[in-house]
């Protein structure tokens, strides 16, 4: 196997470069940093291009890699350096970014999510995890939300990004193209035309918006939903995080 120890060296360089949009764009491709991840992405078949461990990180997980992969040893001080947490595991793949990542399906079926500028890492992962979880078939990343491939976002949704769709695009488009599939959207906004979420007949497929974390959903495109949610707040909270929102919306609205 193929030992890599220099900071200088151009591939270390190159995944470097992976933790900036830039970066990934060029490449056209983005860096998974730990086991859970890497295994996820064989369990998926993504297009692993590269897998890089150091000496105990081969030791570790080796034996549970496929013998076919592109495999590189690589120092302590280069899994520091590549890596975006503290005391990384000394694992990584780089991983193509897939095609489907910039575009709706022709034919959508199955519960969406749309995210509208919502920018916090944590938030972005945890509903993309209970999309996952609650069966919902993607997850589009409308204008102003954080990028899908960004290190802090990839490892938020701690391989759910391989089990449903995730899609960028502009909600305008994407809504539109929604309605013309005969799907209903609704929109999450407190406003007095908004309705009760419980009032909202279930189903398999819909589309679902939230919102940003200080502003919410943006008003023009809650004039192109089918109906605007709002969860009631029985105590004194003023209101509830988006993350825990989504959560109990995509698990009331998705029933079968």
């Amino acid at each position: 196997m193929e030992k890599i120890e220099s900071l200088q060296n151009g591939r270390v360089k190159n995944w470097k470069k992976l933790a900036t949009k830039k970066g990934r764009e060029q490449s056209g491709t983005y860096l998974l940093d730990g086991w859970h991840l890497v295994k996820e992405a064989m369990a998926a078949q993504a297009t692993v291009k590269t897998v890089m461990g150091t000496a105990a990180a081969w030791r570790e997980y080796g034996d549970l890699m496929p013998r076919d992969l592109n495999a590189l040893e690589i120092s302590p001080e280069i899994a520091k350096t590549i890596s975006d947490t503290v005391t990384p595991q000394g694992i990584f793949a780089e991983v193509a970014v897939p095609e489907a990542a910039t575009a709706l399906p022709d034919v959508v079926h199955g519960a969406w999510l749309f995210l509208d500028a919502v920018q916090d890492p944590g938030n972005i992962g945890t509903m993309v995890r209970t999309a996952d979880a609650a069966g919902f078939a993607g997850v589009v990343f409308g204008r102003g939300t954080a990028d899908q491939f960004a290190p802090k976002v990839v490892r938020a949704m701690q391989g759910s990004q391989f089990h449903i769709q995730l899609v960028t695009e502009d909600l305008y488009a994407a809504l539109r193209y929604f309605k013309r599939s005969g799907l209903a959207v609704y929109g999450t906004k407190l406003d007095p035309t908004a309705v009760n979420f419980r009032e909202v007949q279930s189903g398999a497929d819909f589309g679902l918006i939230m919102g940003n974390e200080g502003n919410g959903m943006a008003d023009q495109l809650g004039t192109l939903t089918k109906a605007n949610l709002y969860i009631p707040i029985l105590g004194q909270a003023e209101s509830l995080n988006v993350a825990v929102a989504a959560g109990v919306l995509m698990f009331q609205l998705k029933q079968e």
